[in-house]
Parts: C-alpha cells; sequence; structure tokens
C-alpha cells in the first residue's frame, strides 16, 4: 500500500467530517504531501535510529565491502550428510 492509501485509511473518518468536496481534496492532498515529507529516508532513518542512509547508487560498493569483511568459509573435509538412510 503507498502513503495516498494509508492516508484514505488512517484518516477516512477526519476526511468524512469535512462536508464541501474541494475542501475534502484539498485535505487530502495535503495530508498526502505531509507524509510524503514524514516518509523521507533520512527522517525515517533518524526516527527509528538507523546508522546511516546511503546513496543506491554506492549499494553494490556497500555490499561487496560487507562481504569481503566476513571471515573465510571453512572447507569440509567430509561430506555434510555422510549416511543418509533411505528408510
Amino acid at each position: 500500500m503507498g502513503l495516498e492509501g494509508a492516508v484514505k485509511l488512517g484518516y477516512r473518518k477526519e476526511l468524512e467530517a469535512i462536508k464541501d468536496p474541494k475542501k475534502r481534496i484539498a485535505a487530502y492532498e495535503k495530508m498526502v504531501e505531509d507524509s510524503y515529507k514524514r516518509g523521507r529516508a533520512v527522517n525515517m532513518a533518524s526516527h527509528f535510529e538507523l546508522d546511516d542512509v546511503i546513496d543506491p547508487a554506492d549499494t553494490r560498493r556497500w555490499i561487496s565491502g560487507a562481504l569481503k569483511s566476513l571471515p573465510p568459509k571453512k572447507s569440509r573435509e567430509k561430506k555434510k550428510r555422510p549416511n543418509v538412510d533411505t528408510w
């Protein structure tokens, strides 16, 4: 659900209380605009205490750096499941 649908559901009673259709549409558009302003990544990061908001163009570099920082995978000397009983 997008922000428009969330505004329609979340503010349904407030919007239904406005009798004039033009004022109702104006109030709805203002609520959607406010939701978009509050829903930006930087605002959400500060609200939910995220460490960092990265640029989508830098995503590949961040993920590859995180994967390179992992310890190397241990190789197995034996099979993972040496004997699988078929019965």
